[in-house]
C-alpha cells in the first residue's frame, strides 16, 4: 500500500490505483490516507461527508457500503479475487483495518509520502538549527521535491479534510521559507531570483518571501528592483487587505535605502516572523 495525499488523492496497492471515482468514497479514503496508521473515528467520517446537509438516517449503512467499496478495489488491485485472497498476501480488510467505533487505513513504513515529508523536514530544520546549512537545503528540498501540487486537490473537502489541507500547505510553505533562507545563507542569491520572482506571483502578501526576494536582489547588485519589491507588497497590503507592510519589512527597506552593509553578510537573513 502506498499513500500520497500531497496532490490529487493517490493510493496504490501493488501500484494499482485503488482510489474511487464516486466523490463520497473518494472522501472517505482521503479522511484515511491523510491519517493513514491512525484510527479515525466513524462519527469524524460521517460528520465530513454530510457535515453541510441533513444526515440520513442510512448513514452508517452507507459508509459500510463505501468501506466495502474500497476493500473490492484494494482486493482487485492486488489481483485477487474481492471473495477471498492467497495465503501470503494479506487481506483487504487487514490493510483497511475495522476498529471498535472507526478505522485505519495501514500502510507499511516508508510508503506514506505526507509522512516521509514531514521527516525530511524535521530533518532540515534540525540541520538549520546546527548551522548546517548546506544540509538543510537539501532536505528541505527533497521534503518539497514530493509535493504535486496542492493537497488533495481533487477531493471535495469538508472541514476537518479542510484543515488538514491547510496544516499541509502551511508546512509546505514554512518548508520553503526555510530552504530559500538556507540558500540566501550559502550566497545563493543570483540563482534565487527566477523562482523567487514566480512564488511571490503565487504568494503576493507574504511577508516572508518577499523579504528574502528583496534581499537576494539587494545582494545581486539591484537594490531600485528590490525597493520596488517592497512598494508592489505594500500597494498589494493596503488595497487586498487595508494593512501596512509589518515594522520588520519596513525595516528591512529603510535599511536598503540607508545602504547598510551589513545586508550584504551572508549570516543576515530576515526572517519577519521573529521580529
Amino acid at each position: 500500500m502506498e499513500v500520497d495525499v500531497l496532490g490529487p488523492l493517490a493510493v496504490s496497492q501493488q501500484t494499482a490505483s485503488i482510489v474511487p471515482t464516486a466523490a463520497k468514497p473518494r472522501t472517505v479514503l482521503a479522511m484515511l490516507a491523510v491519517q493513514a496508521n491512525q484510527f479515525v473515528p466513524l462519527a469524524s467520517l460521517m460528520d465530513e461527508l454530510w457535515s453541510t446537509e441533513k444526515k440520513p438516517a442510512s448513514a452508517k449503512t452507507a459508509m459500510q457500503s463505501y468501506i466495502l467499496h474500497l476493500r473490492k478495489n484494494i482486493a482487485t488491485a492486488a489481483g485477487r479475487d474481492p471473495d477471498g485472497c492467497p495465503a501470503e498476501t494479506p487481506e483487504a480488510k487487514d490493510i483497511l483495518v475495522t476498529l471498535p467505533g472507526g478505522y485505519l487505513l495501514r500502510a507499511p513504513v516508508g510508503r506514506v509520502v505526507l509522512d516521509n515529508f514531514e521527516q525530511l523536514a524535521a530533518a532540515g530544520h534540525r540541520a538549520r538549527e546546527k548551522g548546517d546549512f548546506e544540509t538543510a537545503s537539501e532536505n528541505f528540498a527533497q521534503a518539497l521535491g514530493l509535493c504535486r501540487g496542492q493537497a488533495l486537490a481533487d477531493v471535495q473537502a469538508g472541514p476537518r479534510l479542510q484543515r488538514e489541507v491547510e496544516r499541509i500547505e502551511e508546512a509546505r510553505l514554512n518548508c520553503l521559507d526555510r530552504r530559500i533562507e538556507s540558500d540566501l545563507r550559502l550566497g545563493r542569491h543570483h540563482e534565487l531570483l527566477s523562482e523567487l520572482r514566480s512564488i511571490i506571483a503565487q504568494h503576493p502578501t507574504h511577508e516572508g518571501l518577499c523579504a528574502h526576494l528583496m534581499l537576494a536582489l539587494y545582494r545581486s547588485g539591484r537594490r531600485s528592483e528590490a525597493l520596488d519589491v517592497y512598494q508592489r507588497m505594500r500597494a498589494t497590503l493596503v488595497t487586498e487587505l487595508g494593512l501596512e507592510p509589518s515594522p520588520a519589512l519596513r525595516r528591512l527597506q529603510r535599511s536598503m535605502l540607508l545602504s547598510d552593509h551589513g545586508l550584504s553578510e551572508l549570516n543576515v537573513t530576515w526572517d519577519v516572523s521573529t521580529f
